[in-house]
């Protein structure tokens, strides 16, 4: 019973996420509001980085954990509310603003879920099966969106607010969780990560966190980005097709454990990178001739991009770290990747795309006057994955291709210069059998 009320609150939270983020270049594209690309986006590093303070000043220490949650998802879609009111009236500036405020709101939550997920097993070997739930969640989302044909919609926010305040008011039923740090003094060297940094006086571990912030910046340019290009390239719901990138998450998550005793960490952090890199360069050769197969593998890729690279990395930074700054180290992880690199990778990768397709806007409004009115049940199932050549002029469609290329090769080039520096400069091995910090080699 608790387990089925857990992965609940897992599906509902990131069925919200998986709502609006995935398809929101390509949403904001087709509304007059691309130029708001950039700041919309950055909206979640900015809130990855404020959230640890929250975290460790007040969820931890005065409020429920459950409690905390509903307040933040009730406010939370609130303010995704009055993102998609802002949004509707071609208001973009206020629009970023409501972003950042829901994502202030929703980044807490996805420690606070751990706590309370942690505090309620009686076996920590059941988190698996508890936050898979969240991964079809988003799966769930992105498939719903391309059903109702709303990829390109500003519905999008609606249905993300609407779903944010019914895990608000679910969160009310979750089990009682007291703050778990209601006794501890507020260590300021531990919200400031201090003993965390330390870590960086290993080399290797060093050179992991300098080429995990760096390999976010091209990163950025698959969340951000990929929808608007798939959008271009004829994919009649690219927020459905973009659910196959989940759908491998979830396999290839099921093979971490195995492989990681195996391969080792640097083997399976490379492996990570080279997806990268092939994703991108499948992107960029998959543009000229709309090779629909190369598109669809590039997505596909996502389950080794984020497992192999991600929790691999989560991993090898919970042996490295000793037990007392564990928390620490995990917290400087993802305020370094999904913060400090994920906001200047969307900046880049926004501007890099105003600046080489410059004919995206063109090419996005002669492709939505060709849309048909409402569809069948049976023509929305068929077009979850449906890829056709856009009935507009055929120079427009060959020329913006040919800039999609361009683009795309840069954040191949940049992921390539990182997976040779990090296979270069890292050398250490971790006793995957221990709790133990790592042995160093080379």
């Amino acid at each position: 019973m608790i387990q089925t009320r857990l992965s609940i609150m897992m599906f509902l939270q990131f069925f919200i996420w998986g709502a609006w983020f995935v398809t929101l270049g390509h949403c904001l594209g087709e509304n007059n509001l691309g130029d708001f690309g950039g700041g919309s986006y950055g909206s979640a590093p900015i809130a990855a980085i404020i959230a640890p303070l929250f975290l460790g000043l007040i969820a931890d220490r005065f409020f429920a954990s459950e409690r905390v949650m509903g307040v933040l998802f009730l406010l939370g879609g609130v303010l995704m509310g009055l993102g998609y009111m802002y949004a509707a009236e071609g208001n973009g500036e206020m629009m970023v603003w409501m972003f950042i405020g829901h994502m202030l709101c929703y980044m807490p939550s996805l420690g606070l879920s751990n706590t309370i997920t942690f505090t309620h097993v009686s076996d920590q070997n059941d988190f698996p099966k508890i936050r898979v739930w969240g991964t079809i969640g988003w799966i769930v989302a992105g498939l719903f969106v391309g059903f109702m044909d709303w990829s390109t919609d500003l519905k999008i926010l609606s249905l993300a607010a609407g779903g944010s305040i019914l895990m608000g008011l679910y969160c009310f039923s979750l089990p009682h969780t007291p703050p778990p740090a209601r006794d501890k003094p507020i260590d300021i060297r531990t919200l400031l990560m201090f003993d965390a940094i330390k870590l960086m006086a290993r080399f290797p571990f060093l050179v992991f966190i300098i080429c995990s912030t760096l390999i976010c910046i091209p990163l950025a340019y698959y969340y951000g980005i990929a929808s608007m290009y798939l959008g271009n390239a004829g994919f009649l719901a690219p927020a459905s097709a973009m659910t196959v990138g989940q759908m491998s998450e979830i396999f290839f998550m099921l093979l971490i454990p195995f492989f990681f005793r195996r391969l080792g960490v640097k083997t399976m952090i490379l492996v990570g990178m080279l997806a990268w890199v092939l994703r991108y360069a499948l992107f960029a050769m998959g543009a000229d001739n709309q090779e629909v197969w190369m598109l669809f593998a590039a997505i596909a890729l996502h389950g080794i991009c984020y497992d192999f690279f991600f929790v691999t990395g989560f991993m090898y930074t919970d042996k490295v770290a000793n037990k007392d700054v564990r928390g620490q180290a995990q917290g400087m992880l993802v305020f370094f990747t999904q913060g400090v690199g994920m906001y200047f990778g969307y900046w880049i990768a926004f501007a890099e795309r105003a600046k080489t397709v410059t004919q995206y806007d063109d090419l996005t409004a002669a492709i939505e006057k060709t849309h048909s009115g409402q569809l069948s049940f049976v023509d929305k199932l068929n077009n979850m994955f449906s890829v056709e050549i856009p009935a507009v002029d055929g120079q427009l469609f060959t020329e913006t291709m040919a800039q999609w290329r361009e683009f795309w090769w840069l954040p191949t080039i940049m992921a390539g210069i990182i997976t040779v520096i990090f296979f270069v400069f890292f050398w250490d091995k971790v006793d995957v059998g221990s709790d133990g910090a790592s042995t160093e080699n080379g």
